[in-house]
């Protein structure tokens, strides 16, 4: 069975506020099996956002290990994560897991991984997924080029641009703010 592709997620922290979203499409080799799948969900009574790329039942299982870590430490992300991406590492199931998470709060963005890495965006622009790197220089270049965005604005074009590019993302966005 061939793996199922897709995906572009993309945060954004710029002028106060943090934004993320993600396309729809959920692939499986070269066709298109759904069109509106949705890639980015609140936690914590939205006061954390989390987007995610990959399978999706394992990106489902990490967000509700991900929920669980949260309750446990009080909603403080960060530790969360970095229990998380020790259990994902360690633990014999969930190392099998396939799937990377962008997760936000008012204050921050993480890039969560099954490798162990919990990682803060050195420019507050984060990406995964297969649309990512298109995503993340369009973001970098509206960051430097037009501050006058706001955060929302820079995802949901940076998101266009990359739907525009990459086969496996398109036009259908969920998008979420989130501000400080």
């Amino acid at each position: 069975m061939e793996a199922i592709h897709a995906t572009t997620v993309l945060a954004v922290k710029h002028n106060g506020s943090i934004a993320i979203g993600a396309d729809g499409q959920a692939t499986l080799g070269n066709t298109v099996l759904k069109s509106h799948v949705k890639k980015v969900r609140k936690l914590q009574e939205g006061k954390v956002v989390v987007g995610f790329a990959g399978s999706t039942a394992d990106a489902f299982t990490l967000l509700e290990r991900f929920e669980e870590k949260l309750n446990k430490y009080g909603g403080i992300m960060e530790r969360a994560a970095l229990e998380l991406a020790k259990d994902w590492r360690t633990d014999r199931f969930l190392r099998r897991l396939e799937a990377m998470m962008i997760a936000i709060s008012k204050d921050d963005i993480l890039i969560i991984s099954g490798t162990g890495d919990v990682l803060r965006p050195d420019e507050e622009v984060a990406a995964i997924g297969s649309g990512s790197m298109y995503a993340q220089s369009a973001a970098l270049a509206l960051k430097r080029h037009a501050p006058h965005l706001t955060a929302r604005e820079m995802v949901e074009e940076s998101l266009r641009i990359a739907a525009d590019i990459c086969i496996y993302t398109n036009h259908n966005f969920t998008i979420e703010e989130l501000s400080a």
